[in-house]
């Protein structure tokens, strides 16, 4: 039996406090940043996902983690908003990085415009997304990325699948949303949702497959809901609170409409991390990062942000370069060696030179 499938065993009373716990899952060590003891066992209602090892009290001292995973939930167990932009290639990643953020957010919208120059509208497949996480976790090993996983890709093989190759890829956390196999952008009208039940299913394989992963692994599964739109806001809450009693790490909320309603979410989720994405434009309000703290979030997503920057720049590039026949104005100055620099040219030169090279001596 996979380790994970012990968290949901069924118990023979529901009234007595239960930790449903799983002896097959080994402690946490340093390797990975965490205290080598877990915390101790908090009484948990029977049927509810309580993993010892990853409580988030064992992520809240220390210094932060070399791995990605272990760096979030470190993140997130201590004081303070976790902003993820996000990125939709590597020359975005790039200048996520050089502008100092500590965690990145690779969107499904941003990934299927980048890399198939379509809408977000369920068309990239798994293998896109992997790919694409590949690239972006391998420029900052060290940086949690939060990737897009859409519905999962499919029925809960896929799910797990979805799991153990971000994982390989180097990602963080993933979020893994309710919406139906032919989804489409959260802010766009004309969604539909899958039942209750399909979705905790989803949550429960994700969860499944991430504690199967031998020598255990810190991957943070975030469970995403965009019923609000289409069966309100009650519903929506409901969702999120049976998807972090099947294991979700952490709760979003797609399309909430006010800071009243993000309030009341925080609240009604009673200390689990709510994320929120915020779009220009789109159906949540343009928080600051500033204001989501306020009102309770503990991650925010800009997903569109390095997408949107690159269409008005690259079409005025284009515009330009189709009145003028020049180039010139559109580069600003920048000549290829301060782009290649942007791109991490100083990286692949030291390299070349600490092993004794000396094809780059100058460039």
């Amino acid at each position: 039996m996979a380790p994970g499938l012990d968290y949901f065993k069924s118990t023979e009373t529901t009234d007595a406090p239960v930790v449903e716990v799983s002896a097959d899952v080994p402690a946490e060590t340093e390797s990975n940043g965490a205290s080598e003891t877990p915390a101790p066992e908090a009484p948990r209602k029977a049927g509810v996902y309580y993993n010892p090892r990853l409580d988030p009290k064992n992520f809240l001292e220390g210094p932060l983690s070399w791995d990605a995973a272990t760096r979030l939930r470190q993140m997130l167990a201590r004081p303070g908003i976790v902003v993820a932009p996000g990125i939709c290639d590597g020359i975005s990643a790039r200048c996520a990085i050089e502008a100092g953020f500590d965690c990145m957010y690779q969107s499904g919208a941003a990934t299927t415009a980048s890399r198939l120059g379509q809408p977000d509208l369920a068309i990239a497949t798994l293998n896109d997304f992997v790919q694409s996480a590949q690239m972006v976790c391998s420029l900052s090993p060290s940086t949690p990325v939060i990737a897009d996983a859409d519905t999962g890709f499919g029925g809960t093989a896929m799910v797990a699948r979805t799991v153990y190759q971000y994982i390989r890829a180097g990602v963080a956390g993933m979020h893994i949303e309710d919406q139906v196999q032919t989804k489409r952008c959260g802010h766009l009208m004309g969604k539909q949702v899958v039942s209750r039940e399909e979705f905790i299913t989803r949550i429960r394989a994700a969860v499944i497959a991430r504690d199967s992963v031998p020598g255990g692994s810190n991957f943070v599964i975030i469970g995403r809901t965009d019923s609000a739109q289409v069966l309100g806001m009650e519903e929506a809450v409901t969702r999120l609170k049976l998807a972090a009693d099947a294991g979700a790490d952490v709760c979003f909320i797609e399309g909430v409409k006010t800071a009243e309603l993000l309030t009341s979410t925080v609240k009604a989720l009673e200390g689990k991390p709510v994320l929120v994405n915020v779009i220009s434009g789109g159906l949540t309000p343009s928080f600051t990062c500033k204001e989501a703290e306020a009102l309770g979030a503990k991650i925010i997503i800009f997903s569109l942000v390095s997408c949107v920057a690159a269409v008005h720049g690259i079409r005025a590039a284009m515009q330009s370069l189709k009145k003028t026949g020049t180039d010139f104005t559109s580069a600003q100055g920048m000549d290829p060696k301060a782009f290649f620099e942007v791109m991490g040219l100083s990286e692949v030169t030291s390299l070349d030179a600490r092993a004794g090279g000396s094809s780059f001596e100058v460039v």
